[in-house]
């Protein structure tokens, strides 16, 4: 078969109706945050798919530091990798900054979060080394796994119970490897907003020698007393061995960082490939990513509005009917019944008739029959972006359950 031929097939039913997906934002040119209202296609849109759960992507000083940034260094400098030519005392500066708000003894910066993740689990371990994980766990730590020689288990989402049997195995393994065990979750996960069960399965400890990485994207900046993280949540934050998290979220900005002992950050510094052989990250980023730091750390009332508009809109979710599962973080997705091309049908509506854009997951991701709405609140909504969307949505919800999606008249694109 052709290897175009495979890639269509591949492709199936989602590949020929992923019309909510096309589409182009323009930002309006504001002095202060940057609101969630867009114009996408030419028309106003109330944007529930952000990057910037703290407000911070157009915070004035935030925009100030970039610029100081750029107009001091340019967007080329540092011209090289960490190693080499590319260091600075700006990324120095931020890698101490985030250790210790972290809890950790030391930080690396990294320059994307995506790769970031993969390139820590093949620097961690070699064949003999087992690896314990998740069922839901990010795209990323999967693709990571892919590099990984070694044995891996997966155990049921959050079983505390099922992973204690997947390190029974790991541990046998291991024994006759002479390999280490390492235990990977997330924090917060990002589909569901569910938290990982990290107390717990730091308790494990007790029973097993093993290590625990933690993927704390969607936690870190929205989580714990301080934003320091699921973790502080938690309040575990010696348990977790390693720690990840990414800028793109709560500091809406671009790369990520790994936190851990000093000994065992030096060895990520020379031996993560991904960032041995690749130019470090810009200095404007740097050096605004600083300003962003400061700002989460010093201004606990972009945290609290955050969580305010997010508990109205779970509330008026549940209040109505909704399923939203069982978030109890800011991430609110929400659950349907209906087919892909429902889904697409409904998705479009909510766009065009009602000048609400989300994220929407469908089959392969989710199960046949099932749709889900994610919708990621910032601290720059309102009470009435809130009002608007539940009124939305009750519509939405009814037109889904009378059948009028199936009618598909929104399904093709424009």
């Amino acid at each position: 078969m052709d290897i175009f031929d495979k890639v269509a097939k591949r492709m199936g039913p989602i590949g020929q109706h992923q019309s909510w997906a096309h589409g182009y934002f323009s930002f309006p040119k504001l002095e202060g945050e940057i609101a969630p209202h867009m114009n996408f296609n030419g028309k106003e849109h109330l944007v529930w798919s952000l990057n910037n759960y703290l407000g911070l992507a157009n915070h004035p000083e935030v925009r100030k530091a970039d610029e100081q940034g750029a107009a001091e260094f340019g967007m080329a400098y540092p011209m090289g990798a960490r190693m080499m030519s590319g260091n600075s005392k700006y990324h120095e500066q931020l890698e101490q900054d985030l250790a210790s708000f972290v809890g950790k003894e030391d930080a690396f910066l990294l320059n994307f979060g995506y790769q970031g993740m993969v390139s820590i689990i093949d620097a961690l371990l070699d064949r003999n080394d087992v690896v314990v994980y998740d069922g839901e766990s990010h795209a990323c730590i999967l693709d990571g796994l892919r590099l990984h020689m070694g044995k891996r288990f997966v155990y049921k989402h959050n079983s505390v119970e099922d992973a204690r049997k997947q390190l029974q195995r790991a541990t046998k393994l291991a024994e006759q490897t002479g390999g280490g065990i390492l235990l990977i979750t997330e924090g917060v996960f990002g589909m569901s907003g569910a938290q990982g069960k990290l107390k717990e399965l730091i308790d494990l400890k007790k029973e097993f020698d093993f290590r625990l990485l933690i993927d704390d994207a969607h936690g870190f900046g929205t989580m714990g007393p301080t934003g320091a993280g699921t973790h502080e949540a938690q309040n575990c934050i010696d348990g977790v061995d390693v720690y990840f998290a990414t800028f793109a979220k709560s500091m809406a900005g671009i790369g990520a960082f790994v936190a851990s002992t000093k000994q065992l950050t030096d060895y990520f510094r020379y031996n993560m490939r991904s960032q041995t052989f690749a130019k470090a990250l810009p200095m404007p980023m740097v050096i605004g990513l600083i300003k962003r730091l400061e700002l989460l750390k010093n201004n606990p009332e972009l945290r609290e509005k955050l969580w305010t508009v997010a508990l109205a809109l779970q509330n008026g979710l549940r209040e109505r009917g909704f399923d939203i599962g069982v978030t109890d973080t800011v991430v609110t997705p929400v659950f349907l019944k209906g087919e892909l091309l429902e889904a697409t049908a409904l998705t479009r509506d909510l766009r065009e008739n009602y000048g609400i854009f989300c994220s929407i997951v469908v089959y392969p991701v989710i199960p046949k029959g099932h749709i889900e709405l994610r919708l990621i609140p910032t601290a720059v909504h309102t009470l009435d972006d809130v009002q608007r969307t539940l009124d939305a949505f009750s519509e939405v919800a009814e037109k889904l359950q009378s059948g009028y999606y199936q009618q598909n008249k929104f399904s093709s694109a424009e």
